[in-house]
């Protein structure tokens, strides 16, 4: 149906103000508290940003940091890498008497990649270093931890046998190597080997004069040659 028109304004005014008067008691009470109410929730609104905003900074703050971490360890991993790779590739053939040796990454990110190891002892052909002998593993892994040793040189350095399944041939340049190393670092090695044992400054060996019990002999190879000496001319006579 459609709405009649009421010409009279006195009426008209009369209805919208009718009008107005149930939509406002529609409304129900007024909240006197709702101003504060809405300052609380501005004020906690307010906070609330300013956490936010100081979180957003952190949170960049961290990501640059970790882009820059990532970037400076990258770099320095790369640069390591290519050193020891490099030194690896020269101590190998020095204990060998030949061949060649080098590490190979096996991913593209290095900082997620692996490394695999490379060898090819003299007379045979280029090979994983799980397919070598006791023997070649051992001096290729001493190669190895002589090429670290070279990038950041260590005031100490313990073998243990590494010596253990060596031929007197790789005995001898694995002794010749040490010589040359021992100018800035330390060495402490066990050993059974003779020939091993010639080339040290002080000898320490563990005797059992009784069964259960250990005795520890210590000998100073520059004195005892001293002693050696000394005492041969009196020998002979």
């Amino acid at each position: 149906t459609t709405r009649p028109m009421v010409a009279d304004p006195r009426v008209r005014e009369a209805m919208n103000i009718a009008r107005l008067g149930a939509e406002i008691e529609a409304l129900g009470p007024v909240n006197l508290a709702a101003l504060d109410e809405l300052n609380t929730s501005r004020e906690r609104k307010g906070f609330l940003d300013s956490q936010s905003e100081d979180l957003n900074q952190a949170i960049g703050t961290l990501e640059d940091a970790i882009r820059r971490i990532d970037r400076e360890t990258r770099e320095q991993l790369q640069d390591t890498y290519n050193n020891v790779n490099r030194q690896f590739g020269i101590l190998f053939p020095q204990l060998f008497g030949g061949g060649e040796a080098r590490l190979i990454l096996t991913g593209e990110e290095i900082l997620d990649s692996g490394v695999q190891v490379i060898a090819q002892p003299p007379g045979k052909r280029n090979a994983s270093i799980h397919l070598l002998s006791g023997g070649e593993k051992a001096l290729t892994a001493t190669s190895l931890v002589f090429a670290l040793f070279q990038l950041n040189p260590a005031p100490f350095c313990l073998l243990d046998e590494v010596d253990a399944p060596l031929d007197d041939a790789n005995t001898d340049r694995f002794c010749r190597m040490v010589r040359e190393m021992s100018g800035e670092t330390q060495f402490l090695f066990i050993s059974h080997n003779k020939i091993t044992m010639e080339m040290a400054n002080q000898l320490i060996g563990i005797t059992m004069p009784e069964p259960g019990i250990s005795r520890v002999v210590a000998v100073d190879i520059a004195e005892a040659v001293g002693l050696a000496a000394a005492g041969a001319p009196a020998m002979a006579a």
